[in-house]
């Protein structure tokens, strides 16, 4: 027998308080409705950001939650195992963003590689947050890089498209590069590809506990503490440096402000890994900093080079990510609401390993 539907849910307010709660009937689907049983998914650093960020990017958005309780989306693949619609047929499997929980049904919308949630309350989220591909039309899928594609493919491409746009604006004449939180794994994707760039210097911030697995990876040039920042002035050569923020720490973007003045070129923030730190000082040296937002670019470079070419981009990369992350990731399997709400705390916590990647399911 399936087990009944059930919902991970997190309080707003507290990120630390959670619950498991009934999730919604399962059993009578409206016309054109699709019903998936979520396999795995992906529990990470990056999930934490989307909470971090669920109010001002409406992440809560994506799967509404009861009162001031919300379902943090995850990457992950999920079957359809009931479907209303003609043009959707039951038994494939699916990538894309689910709810941390057994089942999601969806409004669905077929288009050229799977289906997209036409829900009303999703339909002001960017398409691909609400698309969910066929893993057999994925041209990005291999079943042998699964778990590597529900724990990277998403944050590989935000850095992806944050680095192409460094790139694409010539390191706003700068030659170093500077990345916060450098243990995380959105991080170590945009560490990899500015290495593979050459640029010039690729430099880790990162805490004492994390500096010799992020020293290890061998994608930074060098490795600074965060109570180490006085050492960037004679790392960052007279071109100047560029700074992507992950951690969302306003005391560590202001210190690195603070010491390069006018030598930063530019400053962007992505990810929110130090979701309890301070917001940044009212006033800096330097750039302004900038909210980078994937999903613009990524409308952008589509226009540019076309869906073909995007993909094509993309793939070329995503590949050596994938099995490069084999000489710095252990995949860790479990199962069950113990496991679940174990791994968030550890994340939330920031006291995982950060060579592991979770992969997590509710059956």
């Amino acid at each position: 027998m399936s087990l009944p539907p059930i919902d991970f849910q997190v309080n707003r307010d507290d990120f630390r308080e959670t619950r498991f709660a009934p999730g919604a009937p399962i059993d009578d689907l409206a016309e054109g409705q699709v019903l998936f049983e979520i396999d795995y998914f992906a529990l990470t650093s990056n999930n934490i950001s989307y909470a971090a960020a669920g109010d001002m990017l409406d992440y809560w958005g994506f799967f509404p939650g009861p009162d001031r309780w919300g379902r943090i989306p995850a990457m992950g693949f999920a079957r359809v195992v009931a479907s209303r619609n003609p043009d959707i047929p039951e038994g494939g499997q699916c990538f894309g963003f689910y709810p941390m929980s057994r089942h999601l049904v969806i409004d669905a919308e077929k288009n050229s590689a799977g289906m997209v949630d036409g829900v009303a309350h999703r339909a002001e989220h960017a398409p691909i947050y609400r698309s969910y591909t066929w893993t057999e039309m994925d041209g990005l899928y291999k079943d042998s890089r699964a778990d590597e594609m529900i724990l990277l493919r998403g944050l590989f491409m935000t850095s992806f498209l944050c680095e192409d746009l460094i790139a694409d604006e010539d390191f706003f004449g700068a030659e170093t590069s500077i990345v916060t939180s450098a243990s995380s794994k959105t991080s170590i994707a945009l560490g990899h590809l500015l290495a593979k760039r050459g640029r010039g210097p690729v430099v880790g911030l990162t805490s004492a506990r994390n500096k010799d697995f992020v020293a290890s990876l061998g994608c930074y040039d060098e490795v600074v503490l965060y109570d180490e920042l006085d050492r960037l002035p004679g790392i960052v050569n007279a071109r100047g440096a560029v700074m992507v923020d992950m951690a969302g720490n306003g005391e560590v973007v202001g210190g690195v402000h603070d010491r390069l003045a006018d030598e930063l070129k530019y400053s962007c923030t992505v990810g929110a890994t130090h979701w309890e730190a301070g917001e940044r000082p009212k006033t800096m040296n330097g750039p302004r900093p900038e909210f980078f937002f994937a999903p613009g670019r990524m409308v952008k470079r589509t226009q540019d080079w076309g869906p073909g070419g995007l993909q094509e981009r993309l793939g070329d990369a995503w590949f050596g990510f994938a099995d490069w992350s084999e000489t710095w990731m252990n995949v860790k399997h479990q199962s069950g609401e113990e496991a679940l709400q174990r791994v968030y705390l550890e994340v939330l916590n920031g006291d995982l390993d950060p060579s592991d990647g979770h992969v997590l399911s509710l059956w």
